[in-house]
């Protein structure tokens, strides 16, 4: 899932960051107002995260712009704000969720996954590919009886070739899709990673499932039936 997390402090927007990237998301952080709501009009996001109080714009101005452009994507607001009118504000602004701070790592995983259930994109907690299943809440895959822990980069690239099987996906949409914004990969780094998913995936028999489509990209496409 792709994530905007808007936090001006970044003592506390790096953990936020660290800790969504660790559990298989691909995080824009920015630490103001202005750069967000560039970014909002630049990409499509399945998940916002504003704080309140930012410089340029604050987190309720970005929501009530968000909604009025009629996007729906779920969004949670972060502050230090916690009287019932404060929240009412929020949610009247068009937030789908409040979460006070100092924030617990292991609530905003939560609240993010329940979050991610209200995305327009949900198509629920697992994606299936032929026999293949890869479960969104444990990056594991499993294949039958055998099961993978995946790593959060490996989660991310098997995610998105899942969610587009048998297309062709050129290295320029897999960088835009994977990277953060503000990233400048080298230009081997996709052809790296497709190299150590294939890795993995061969444990349980399927990394021929990842063609490669020379000069132009690659394509998941599962064994015919």
């Amino acid at each position: 899932m792709r994530i905007l997390l808007v936090e001006d402090d970044a003592e506390q927007r790096e953990p936020l960051h660290a800790v969504l990237t660790r559990s298989g998301h691909v995080v824009d952080g920015v630490g103001d107002g202005v750069t967000a709501r560039w970014l909002m009009g630049e990409k499509a996001y399945e998940l916002l995260i504003f704080d309140w109080m930012l410089p340029g714009e604050d987190g309720i101005s970005l929501c009530q712009s968000y909604r009025q452009a009629g996007h729906s994507a779920p969004i949670l607001i972060l502050t230090a704000k916690d009287t019932t009118a404060d929240k009412v504000m929020g949610l009247d602004a068009g937030a789908d969720d409040y979460l006070v701070k100092p924030i617990d790592m292991d609530e905003l995983l939560a609240r993010v996954r329940a979050l991610r259930r209200r995305s327009p994109l949900w198509l629920g907690d697992s994606l299936q590919v032929g026999d293949l299943v890869l479960n969104l809440d444990t990056m594991r895959v499993a294949r039958g009886q055998i099961h993978l822990k995946l790593s959060s980069r490996d989660f991310q690239l098997l995610e998105y070739l899942m969610r587009h099987p048998q297309q062709i996906l050129t290295h320029d949409q897999i960088e835009q899709a994977l990277w953060e914004w503000g990233a400048e990969p080298e230009s081997n780094a996709v052809t790296a990673r497709i190299k150590r998913l294939r890795q993995r995936l061969r444990e349980i028999g399927i990394d021929t499932w990842i063609e490669t489509v020379y000069g132009i990209g690659y394509r998941l496409e599962p064994p015919a039936t």
